[in-house]
């Protein structure tokens, strides 16, 4: 069956929080009732003001809660957390969620069986992600491989799924080979498409599926899409794709130029569908001035953290420190 046809593979869940004890208990809860549990839990503590640090604590189902010293972000998050299941909790799968995100019973299991109906080695699997209403919800639907050709297609449908470009961080499960080879997520994006950078890295030579019948609520506080006016944090989306496409090896030339025409389309209609389209280009401009310099390295970015080892150890050896 291949290397990935074991379900015995160790699984580490990660989990990134920040101020949001009560959804992140649902979290908890979701992952205590999987049909095939996680061998560990890390969560990562973004210097929450709330008790979501106590309450992780105290959960029978967490293996470990790191609390950083100020907060970092989805992206110094999730660097620092998955960092920490590779090197200390010896992860060979990491399972990384926000803590908005509840994964049903099956979720987990699903996600493995995917990989070892699948014909070769998976980097990536990616849950369905389903707003509370159970609908999908829209912002976190994979990319789907541009170009993927009929065996391609063929070996993700044997395994349930489509093949993808990249996901986001909303039920992940990646290969820890995959980590060790490529490194980890650009923590000083801090938020917004650090996700799509990371996969995208990860499954520009490696294999990506979505899978379907491992579904997982995302629990946001609106069901929309990723074209909706984000207010502020539209600095961020600037700044960070500008980064994406110029600063990051995650995608090639026709990739770069397809996903940079996707993204002026959405800018437009994000500005078109604005209250206040003044202020969203001025969110914009200051994104692309703060674009045009090149993002801190994960290890400073993370430096003087409880998991500055751990994120040093695995960027070294990825050739990225």
């Amino acid at each position: 069956m291949g290397v990935d046809a074991s379900l015995d593979q160790r699984v580490v869940a990660v989990v990134v929080a920040w101020n949001r004890r009560d959804l992140l208990a649902q979290t908890l809860a979701g992952l205590a009732a999987q049909e095939r549990p996680a061998d560990g839990v890390v969560v990562i503590d973004n210097a929450s003001t709330d008790d979501s640090a106590e309450l992780a604590a105290s959960h029978p189902v967490v293996t470990e809660v790191v609390t950083l010293p100020e907060n970092t972000g989805g992206a110094g998050g999730f660097a620092a957390g998955i960092a920490r299941a590779v090197v200390r909790h010896g992860a060979e799968l990491v399972w990384v969620m926000d803590d908005d995100t509840v994964p049903t019973p099956g979720a987990l299991a699903a996600l493995l069986a995917a990989r070892v109906r699948y014909p070769g080695r998976v980097t990536v699997a990616a849950s369905r992600a389903d707003w509370s209403d159970g609908r999908e919800h829209p912002m976190n639907r994979p990319r789907p491989r541009p170009g993927a050709d009929r065996t391609t297609r063929g070996a993700a449908e044997l395994a349930g799924g489509y093949p993808i470009r990249s996901a986001s961080f909303v039920s992940i499960l990646i290969d820890a080979d995959a980590i060790r080879r490529h490194g980890l997520p650009e923590a000083d994006y801090f938020l917004w498409n650090d996700d799509f950078e990371y996969t995208a890295r990860l499954l520009r030579d490696g294999v990506g599926l979505y899978v379907p019948a491992s579904r997982v609520y995302h629990l946001t506080k609106v069901f929309g899409s990723s074209d909706a006016d984000p207010g502020p944090r539209f600095t961020n989306e600037v700044r960070n794709k500008l980064w994406v496409f110029t600063r990051s090896d995650a995608l090639g030339p026709a990739d770069r130029a397809l996903y940079a025409g996707s993204t002026a389309l959405r800018w437009a209609r994000m500005l078109g569908r604005s209250a206040d389209r003044r202020a969203l280009a001025g969110h914009g401009r200051r994104g692309l001035a703060e674009g045009l310099h090149a993002p801190r390295p994960t290890v400073a970015v993370l430096a003087g953290t409880p998991v500055a080892a751990d994120v040093a150890q695995v960027e070294r050896g990825a050739g990225r420190a």
